[in-house]
């Protein structure tokens, strides 16, 4: 048996955890720094790499990555350094998330289908490229911005108020050091996740996220406000076309320029005209994809985890999942992704059925009561045996769940079922 660290705070972390925590192999699961709703905290920052190394060793822990800042921080190379088990990119290989620069050109070297792209890091030179062209354009911070560094642009004049907000004002910090300017493809956009253990890679299952804070994918993006699994804008045909256009590609390009991939590969793709493009790259799951995943998932998602490590993934099955949707809803608090209350009182969480689960994000714990402490509070997350079910149950839950400032989107799923 061997004792889990889960490193993260959000909805992602505290499923993967809820998933590592059911396996045969793993007594304990503990998660730093953790939230409100998670077991056995850690009181450690993601970026305490010392620390963190220092608990796993004592705990004989097999480390599992969640978020993106540590992976592009160098903690699996830190790890490994001190022969500590860990799962998830090192440093090099995450650069695919930690620089969207980076990423995109990786993708023309390798001939990844994406958007065509400019580079920038001149006001001037991009508000005078920006004017030059006529198709709408996407504008990109090159670092990490906690999912908020994309800015879709409809007409010229946002796309400028876009540069000013990145470069000239710099919104996001250093990130916005650099931006990308790349064509907008319209099309229909999924999360496609693998597992790779550096030479080989097997599929997630499918997903889709709702990146926009306010229904029928309106107002700013945000880290993503629900989603659901599987996904019909994924058939198997389109599954194997991104497996080998884009999932392979990558894993082999990466091997070949000596930055082996080992971890979750989440691909975040546009269909067009029945092709996909990547329109960019995470090196860890999605959040919220990873909810409605972890319900879905019947394998032992350790012995994954573990393969992923070893280079080992080719010797198991293909992992097995479960023949419902899930969806997960999120409840935001009010003002997310700018200004947002906290420190409100949540109640109405002592539900629970083999259905429906509350996985916690943005949450704290303090005398006996659970408070909000995040734009993204709650994922909750439902099963169904179609995904009318699945959305119906899960905004039934939801609506048992309250606080003063409580907010979600009421659509979450609906494009699916368009699709039927």
């Amino acid at each position: 048996m061997v004792n889990v660290l889960v490193v993260g705070s959000g909805g992602r972390e505290h499923s993967l955890g809820w998933k590592l925590s059911q396996s045969t192999n793993v007594d304990k699961v503990y998660t730093a720094p953790g939230n409100g709703g998670t077991e056995n905290n850690v009181p450690i920052p993601v970026d305490r790499l010392e620390d963190l190394a220092e608990f796993a060793q004592k705990n004989n822990s097999f480390t599992v990555v969640g978020p993106e800042a540590p992976l592009a921080l160098g903690i699996v190379d830190f790890f490994e350094e001190k022969n500590l088990k860990i799962f998830g990119p090192n440093k090099k290989a995450a650069q695919l998330e930690s620089s969207k620069i980076w990423a995109k050109n990786f993708m023309k070297r390798n001939n990844i289908p994406t958007a065509e792209f400019e580079i920038f890091d001149d006001a001037k030179k991009a508000i005078e490229y920006v004017k030059s062209i006529n198709h709408p354009v996407v504008i990109k911070a090159d670092g990490l911005a906690a999912g908020k560094g994309v800015i879709v642009c409809n007409s010229t004049e946002e796309a400028l108020s876009a540069i000013d907000t990145i470069l000239v004002k710099k919104t996001f910090g250093e990130a916005g050091n650099r931006i990308i300017i790349e064509e907008r493809i319209d099309g229909v956009e999924a999360s496609y996740i693998s597992l790779s253990d550096g030479n080989f890679a097997i599929s997630m299952a499918t997903s889709q996220d709702h990146k926009r804070i306010y229904d029928n994918d309106m107002g700013p993006n945000t880290g993503g406000m629900g989603a659901y699994s599987p996904t019909r804008f994924i058939e198997k045909s389109m599954a194997k076309k991104i497996q080998e256009k884009i999932i392979n590609k990558t894993i082999d390009g990466m091997k070949n320029e000596g930055a082996s991939f080992k971890g979750f590969l989440y691909a975040g793709v546009m269909i067009k005209e029945n092709e996909p493009y990547v329109l960019e790259y995470n090196v860890r799951m999605g959040d919220p994809e990873c909810q409605p995943i972890m319900m879905r998932m019947d394998s032992d998602l350790y012995d994954y985890l573990l393969a992923s490590t070893t280079g080992a993934l080719s010797s198991l099955p293909p992992i097995s999942w479960k023949n419902q949707s899930a969806v997960c809803v999120v409840l935001a608090s009010k003002g997310y992704p700018e200004a947002y209350p906290k420190n409100e009182e949540i109640t109405g969480l002592d539900f629970s059925s083999d259905e429906t689960f509350v996985f916690h994000a943005g949450t704290k714990k303090e005398n006996d009561k659970v408070l909000t402490n995040g734009g993204r509070v709650l994922g909750v997350t439902a099963l169904g045996d179609s995904l009318q079910q699945a959305i119906s149950n899960a905004y039934s839950a939801a609506d048992k769940v309250n606080w003063p400032n409580k907010y979600s989107r009421l659509d979450i799923g609906k494009k699916g079922l368009a699709k039927l």
